[in-house]
């Protein structure tokens, strides 16, 4: 079992313990106002008890655990917590919770306290995860930290309390930089020599440079083909490591994204014929445009609105490009819909196929790295299990969110929403870039 499962099965547990602790001081505090005398001093007894093996197990865990009330004060702090963030037990304790556990984004820069999982929590009543959060420590030193936080709710269903759970990841943050490290200098320095390789059995299969026969020539046309898939993951390999580091280049433009999407669909129409799919475009007013005829199949043409957004051409474009690859990839017979929506905060585009689909339990876990569906069609199919983590991280750069619909021999829906331009601020934008475009040569000669 992983690091991140035991975590995952450790929170459960405690979570367990600390509500049981909770409920238990509610009760008491309920029966305390009704019974006698001698069955109250019992209940008292018995609830110092079990507080107390709760409090030993709580003790004896390395993760640190804290439980806050619906004020967000401190009622509940364990020595771990206390290791980690610098803060003894009897001092966290009656604390507001953001003056003990300050977070910090993976590049150290302080989180306001409302985007902080502790005070989310009191909002959504959903539980929270976040892997990434970085701990600020009552000496201002920064730890990585995993935490994850859950709520104790009442009868009606409004929060009360909620438990959090951390743990110091550090060695485990430095162990995956290492690792990021390692794979993207191999990656880099393999290229090249794979490249080479690549050149030479291109140049063995032109008949204007070389004269082989039809069996040699299907051999180095299997070990050509070979190649280039063994380039591709080394390239997937180092575009992962830069994407997990942040050294991922970025250089975003303002894009409009109906054209943007048109131009792709129709480089794409000659590899969804290869495998007799239909390819269509699906424009944000409804209309459906044929990829093969290029018309409107929909109705009537219509003025559609203009979806703006800032974002690197090339890097959107590797994301589209990889969903309809997948697309292609399993399915066998249909269609591959790419579309486009929005409202006047957000560009959505999705594309949709009519494949195999993915089941329930594969979904939560389809954009983490090397992460594969495991069936008869992938084993069959191959890949690398980089390409939608990916596409999670180059989304993410632009403030955007990506995720998937799909259902068992139904087909999979990949949609992707990014923030929305107004054609004001659009345009705006774009004579900024194009005054700093100007601007680039004349600084240049300043330089020189």
């Amino acid at each position: 079992m992983n690091i991140s499962g035991q975590f995952i099965i450790g929170s459960l547990a405690l979570i367990i313990v600390v509500a049981g602790i909770f409920s238990a001081i509610v009760i008491h505090t309920r029966k305390q106002r009704t019974a006698k005398s001698s069955p109250a001093k019992k209940l008292v007894s018995s609830l110092q008890d079990e507080k107390e093996k709760s409090e030993i197990i709580l003790s004896a865990i390395e993760d640190g655990v804290i439980l806050i009330d619906n004020h967000q004060i401190i009622q509940s702090f364990n020595t771990a917590a206390g290791v980690i963030t610098g803060w003894p037990a009897g001092e966290a304790n009656g604390l507001n919770c953001f003056s003990v556990i300050k977070l910090a984004d993976d590049k150290g820069n302080a989180l306001q306290d409302k985007q902080t999982p502790l005070s989310q929590i009191f909002k959504t009543g959903q539980s929270i995860r976040d892997n990434n959060a970085v701990l600020v420590s009552r000496s201002n030193k920064l730890i990585p930290i995993n935490i994850s936080v859950s709520a104790l709710v009442d009868d009606n269903k409004q929060v009360t309390a909620a438990v959090a759970i951390f743990r110091d990841v550090t060695q485990e943050r430095q162990s995956e930089k290492q690792r990021a490290e390692f794979i993207s200098t191999a990656s880099h320095e393999m290229r090249t020599p794979v490249a080479a390789i690549e050149g030479y059995l291109a140049l063995a299969l032109n008949d204007k440079v070389s004269t082989i026969d039809s069996r040699a020539r299907g051999y180095i046309e299997k070990a050509h083909s070979s190649t280039q898939q063994l380039g591709k993951l080394f390239q997937d390999l180092l575009t992962s490591a830069k994407a997990e580091d942040g050294r991922l280049s970025s250089h975003p433009v303002i894009i409009e994204l109906g054209a943007f999407l048109e131009q792709l669909v129709t480089d794409f129409k000659f590899t969804a014929e290869k495998k007799n799919l239909l390819l269509e475009y699906v424009a944000g007013s409804g209309q459906t445009i044929d990829a093969r005829r290029q018309r409107v199949t929909g109705g009537e043409r219509v003025i559609r609105p203009l979806y703006y957004v800032r974002a690197d051409p090339d890097r959107l474009r590797e994301v589209v490009t990889n969903l309809f690859d997948n697309a292609v990839k399993y399915t066998n017979q249909g269609r591959i819909t790419i579309g486009l929506t929005g409202d006047k905060q957000v560009a959505q585009f999705y594309v949709r196929d009519t494949g195999a689909g993915i089941p329930a339990e594969d979904i939560p876990h389809l954009f983490q790295k090397f992460y594969r569906v495991d069936n008869s069609a992938t084993r069959t199919i191959g890949g690398t299990g980089l390409g939608l983590f990916i596409s999670r991280r180059i989304v993410e750069l632009y403030e955007g969110r990506i995720w998937v619909e799909s259902s068992l021999d139904k087909g999979s829906s990949f949609y992707i929403n990014l923030p929305r331009l107004s054609t004001e601020e659009a345009a705006r934008l774009q004579a900024a870039e194009a005054r700093n475009t100007d601007l680039k040569p004349i600084t240049s000669l300043i330089a020189s």
